[in-house]
């Protein structure tokens, strides 16, 4: 699949304050998270991808005093690439004296809400490394941004993928089956008080089926409350009890394995006194 690229002027990029310093190659390529709370319902709007990397470039040039967005690329879970700095431009995101060594890649989850890459994510930071490597002159490195740098960032789920090599999702490295979920039923799944009906039934049956020990009623009580939690949890989203259209398309695209909670990282503070993004 080619690149599916969103130029500067469709998400609305602020111009940039200032001419950006030439880079004609790298080593490679640094991966980031936000360092904040990425709502999880980027998942299934992209609307909202768009206002967040809106708001992290007026965090960047307005709380850092950068001359733009600190990253190359920003990679969202539809797949799509942002343009940030772009190819051959120096970055700002890997750290004092670290820029000129590494491209930076932004992959849209963070320490709270949305914190497990879906696969959109990491096919897209995929997409925007083999771009650079293409175009940009970027080398076969791919780290994280705490490699050479005291931070948190990417955040645990994103950088043990890092530390595996960065593998394509559905490429044998057990990161799905490539299940696509039913259509959400347009109702969320709550208690209390109890929810019935066909739609917990099909919820139950798929939890059933990914392992998690459930009773397939079609009555959504404290016991599917707490699966849907502990799944929650293991996915990184908010573990809030609610089966909603994230948790929904989780259940049946989602990797991992029951009981495996994943756990939220610190903030991010890519270069000098950066506070987390909110």
């Amino acid at each position: 699949m080619a690149i599916d690229i969103v130029p500067r002027r469709a998400w609305g990029a602020r111009a940039p304050r200032g001419g950006y310093t030439q880079l004609d190659s790298t080593r490679g390529v640094k991966v980031h998270y936000t360092g904040g709370r990425v709502d999880p319902g980027v998942v299934g709007d992209h609307d909202l991808c768009v206002s967040l990397v809106q708001s992290i470039q007026r965090h960047h040039m307005d709380g850092n005093g950068w001359m733009d967005i600190g990253y190359s690329f920003v990679a969202c879970p539809h797949r799509k690439v942002f343009e940030g700095r772009g190819l051959h431009r120096l970055p700002a995101a890997n750290g004092s004296g670290l820029n000129s060594g590494h491209y930076a890649v932004l992959g849209l989850v963070g320490n709270a809400g949305l914190v497990q890459p879906p696969d959109g994510v990491l096919h897209a930071v995929l997409d925007a490394i083999e771009h650079l490597r293409e175009r940009g002159g970027a080398g076969r490195e791919i780290k994280g941004h705490r490699d050479g740098y005291s931070t948190d960032c990417p955040g645990e789920p994103l950088y043990a993928w890092v530390r595996r090599g960065a593998p394509r999702p559905g490429d044998g490295d057990g990161d799905g089956d490539g299940t696509e979920a039913p259509p959400f039923p347009g109702r969320v799944l709550r208690y209390p008080p109890v929810t019935r009906g066909e739609d917990v039934r099909t919820w139950q049956r798929q939890m059933r089926a990914r392992g998690w020990e459930i009773a397939v009623d079609g009555a959504y009580g404290g016991a599917s409350r707490d699966v849907c939690r502990r799944f929650q949890r293991q996915q990184g989203v908010e573990d809030d009890g609610v089966v909603g259209p994230v948790t929904w398309r989780l259940a049946w695209e989602a990797p991992g394995t029951p009981e495996a909670a994943g756990t939220p990282e610190a903030a991010d503070a890519p270069e000098g006194p950066e506070a987390p993004l909110t």
